[in-house]
Protein backbone atom coordinates (compact mmCIF):
# COMPACT_ATOMS: atom_id res chain seq x y z
CA UNK A 1 0.00 0.00 0.00
CA UNK A 2 1.23 3.47 -0.86
CA UNK A 3 0.79 5.80 2.10
CA UNK A 4 1.42 9.53 2.33
CA UNK A 5 2.42 10.75 5.78
CA UNK A 6 1.08 14.19 6.60
CA UNK A 7 3.05 15.26 9.67
CA UNK A 8 1.91 18.08 11.90
CA UNK A 9 0.99 19.36 15.30
CA UNK A 10 -2.63 19.81 14.15
CA UNK A 11 -3.05 22.28 17.00
CA UNK A 12 -5.97 22.22 16.12
CA UNK A 13 -6.84 20.49 12.86
CA UNK A 14 -8.87 22.68 10.47
CA UNK A 15 -10.49 22.56 7.06
CA UNK A 16 -7.27 23.68 5.35
CA UNK A 17 -5.52 20.50 6.54
CA UNK A 18 -8.42 18.34 5.41
CA UNK A 19 -8.64 19.92 1.95
CA UNK A 20 -4.92 19.39 1.33
CA UNK A 21 -4.97 15.76 2.48
CA UNK A 22 -8.07 14.94 0.45
CA UNK A 23 -6.71 16.65 -2.67
CA UNK A 24 -3.38 14.82 -2.46
CA UNK A 25 -5.17 11.52 -1.95
CA UNK A 26 -7.43 12.17 -4.96
CA UNK A 27 -4.78 13.45 -7.39
CA UNK A 28 -1.81 11.15 -6.72
CA UNK A 29 -1.08 7.44 -6.63
CA UNK A 30 -1.38 7.37 -2.83
CA UNK A 31 -3.91 4.91 -1.48
CA UNK A 32 -4.13 6.50 1.96
CA UNK A 33 -3.03 9.65 3.75
CA UNK A 34 -2.12 9.26 7.40
CA UNK A 35 -2.22 12.29 9.68
CA UNK A 36 0.83 11.82 11.93
CA UNK A 37 0.19 13.87 15.04
CA UNK A 38 3.54 15.10 16.35
CA UNK A 39 3.68 15.29 20.14
CA UNK A 40 6.66 17.66 19.99
CA UNK A 41 7.96 19.29 16.82
CA UNK A 42 11.64 20.22 17.18
CA UNK A 43 11.02 23.43 15.19
CA UNK A 44 8.01 24.74 17.14
CA UNK A 45 7.32 26.37 20.48
CA UNK A 46 5.33 23.98 22.68
CA UNK A 47 3.78 26.56 25.05
CA UNK A 48 0.46 26.67 23.18
CA UNK A 49 0.42 22.95 22.34
CA UNK A 50 -2.70 21.09 23.43
CA UNK A 51 -2.04 17.64 24.91
CA UNK A 52 -1.24 15.18 22.10
CA UNK A 53 -4.10 12.82 23.03
CA UNK A 54 -6.60 15.68 22.80
CA UNK A 55 -5.18 16.66 19.39
CA UNK A 56 -5.34 13.03 18.23
CA UNK A 57 -8.98 12.86 19.33
CA UNK A 58 -9.79 16.07 17.41
CA UNK A 59 -8.16 14.68 14.25
CA UNK A 60 -10.11 11.43 14.62
CA UNK A 61 -13.33 13.44 14.98
CA UNK A 62 -12.48 15.42 11.84
CA UNK A 63 -11.84 12.21 9.87
CA UNK A 64 -14.93 10.26 10.96
CA UNK A 65 -16.37 8.37 8.02
CA UNK A 66 -13.22 8.66 5.90
CA UNK A 67 -11.66 5.45 4.58
CA UNK A 68 -8.55 6.85 2.90
CA UNK A 69 -7.59 9.41 5.55
CA UNK A 70 -6.66 8.31 9.05
CA UNK A 71 -5.12 9.62 12.26
CA UNK A 72 -2.09 7.82 13.71
CA UNK A 73 -0.33 8.16 17.04
CA UNK A 74 2.94 6.51 15.93
CA UNK A 75 5.12 9.30 17.30
CA UNK A 76 3.56 9.08 20.76
CA UNK A 77 5.62 5.92 21.36
CA UNK A 78 8.88 7.34 20.02
CA UNK A 79 11.45 9.55 21.79
CA UNK A 80 10.71 13.27 21.87
CA UNK A 81 11.23 15.51 20.03
CA UNK A 82 9.86 13.74 16.98
CA UNK A 83 12.19 13.30 14.02
CA UNK A 84 10.73 12.19 10.69
CA UNK A 85 13.61 9.82 9.92
CA UNK A 86 12.97 7.89 13.17
CA UNK A 87 9.24 7.72 12.51
CA UNK A 88 9.79 6.39 9.00
CA UNK A 89 12.22 3.71 10.24
CA UNK A 90 9.65 2.62 12.85
CA UNK A 91 6.83 2.53 10.28
CA UNK A 92 8.88 0.51 7.79
CA UNK A 93 9.57 -2.08 10.45
CA UNK A 94 5.95 -2.22 11.58
CA UNK A 95 4.42 -2.17 8.07
CA UNK A 96 6.91 -3.92 5.75
CA UNK A 97 4.40 -4.14 2.87
CA UNK A 98 3.71 -0.40 2.80
CA UNK A 99 5.58 2.25 0.84
CA UNK A 100 5.76 5.56 2.68
CA UNK A 101 6.31 9.08 1.42
CA UNK A 102 6.13 12.51 3.02
CA UNK A 103 3.53 15.23 2.42
CA UNK A 104 4.50 18.83 3.18
CA UNK A 105 4.00 22.42 2.15
CA UNK A 106 6.60 24.25 0.10
CA UNK A 107 7.30 26.39 3.19
CA UNK A 108 8.54 23.33 5.12
CA UNK A 109 10.23 21.96 2.00
CA UNK A 110 12.49 25.04 2.00
CA UNK A 111 14.21 23.64 5.11
CA UNK A 112 14.20 19.92 4.30
CA UNK A 113 18.00 19.84 4.04
CA UNK A 114 18.21 21.02 7.68
CA UNK A 115 16.18 18.10 9.06
CA UNK A 116 17.81 15.36 11.10
CA UNK A 117 19.55 12.85 8.79
CA UNK A 118 18.36 14.91 5.80
CA UNK A 119 20.61 13.13 3.29
CA UNK A 120 19.23 9.69 4.19
CA UNK A 121 15.68 11.04 4.27
CA UNK A 122 15.97 12.60 0.81
CA UNK A 123 17.69 9.53 -0.67
CA UNK A 124 15.09 7.02 0.57
CA UNK A 125 11.72 8.77 0.47
CA UNK A 126 9.75 10.72 -2.08
CA UNK A 127 8.02 13.95 -1.10
CA UNK A 128 4.67 15.31 -2.21
CA UNK A 129 4.79 19.09 -1.90
CA UNK A 130 1.74 21.34 -1.98
CA UNK A 131 2.74 24.80 -3.13
CA UNK A 132 2.23 27.75 -0.80
CA UNK A 133 2.31 31.37 -1.97
CA UNK A 134 5.70 32.99 -1.41
CA UNK A 135 7.51 29.66 -1.12
CA UNK A 136 8.63 28.48 -4.54
CA UNK A 137 9.72 24.89 -4.91
CA UNK A 138 13.44 24.45 -4.34
CA UNK A 139 14.99 22.67 -7.27
CA UNK A 140 18.40 22.01 -5.69
CA UNK A 141 17.40 19.24 -3.30
CA UNK A 142 18.33 15.64 -4.22
CA UNK A 143 14.92 14.17 -3.53
CA UNK A 144 12.16 12.70 -5.71
CA UNK A 145 9.51 15.40 -5.53
CA UNK A 146 5.97 15.68 -6.82
CA UNK A 147 4.54 19.19 -6.58
CA UNK A 148 0.83 19.88 -6.48
CA UNK A 149 -1.27 23.01 -6.56
CA UNK A 150 -3.79 21.93 -3.96
CA UNK A 151 -6.55 24.38 -3.06
CA UNK A 152 -5.36 26.45 -0.11
CA UNK A 153 -7.37 28.31 2.49
CA UNK A 154 -5.86 31.10 4.51
CA UNK A 155 -6.60 29.40 7.80
CA UNK A 156 -4.03 28.86 10.50
CA UNK A 157 -4.15 26.92 13.73
CA UNK A 158 -2.57 29.94 15.45
CA UNK A 159 -5.43 32.19 14.32
CA UNK A 160 -8.01 29.62 15.45
CA UNK A 161 -6.38 29.44 18.92
CA UNK A 162 -6.37 33.25 19.12
CA UNK A 163 -10.04 33.42 18.13
CA UNK A 164 -10.95 30.89 20.82
CA UNK A 165 -9.03 32.90 23.45
CA UNK A 166 -10.91 36.02 22.32
CA UNK A 167 -14.25 34.23 22.61
CA UNK A 168 -14.91 34.45 18.86
CA UNK A 169 -16.65 31.81 16.77
CA UNK A 170 -14.51 29.37 14.77
CA UNK A 171 -17.50 28.00 12.92
CA UNK A 172 -16.70 27.04 9.30
CA UNK A 173 -12.95 27.00 10.04
CA UNK A 174 -13.01 23.52 11.58
CA UNK A 175 -15.45 20.61 11.28
CA UNK A 176 -18.49 21.03 13.52
CA UNK A 177 -17.56 17.98 15.61
CA UNK A 178 -14.11 19.48 16.28
CA UNK A 179 -15.60 22.86 17.18
CA UNK A 180 -18.10 21.30 19.58
CA UNK A 181 -15.39 19.22 21.29
CA UNK A 182 -13.09 22.22 21.70
CA UNK A 183 -15.88 24.44 23.01
CA UNK A 184 -17.23 21.87 25.46
CA UNK A 185 -13.72 21.25 26.86
CA UNK A 186 -12.69 24.93 26.72
CA UNK A 187 -9.56 24.08 24.73
CA UNK A 188 -7.22 27.02 24.06
CA UNK A 189 -9.12 29.37 26.38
Amino acid sequence: MQVGLYFGSFNPIHHGHLIIANYIRQYTDLEQVWFVISPQNPFKNNQTLLNEYHRLHLVKLALEGENDLKAVDIEFRLPKPSYTIHTLAYLEEKYPNHRFCIIMGSDSYQNLDKWKNAEALMARYSVYVYLRPGYPLRLDLPVKTTSLEAPLLEISSTRIRDMLKEGRSIRYLVPDSVMEEMESNRYYK
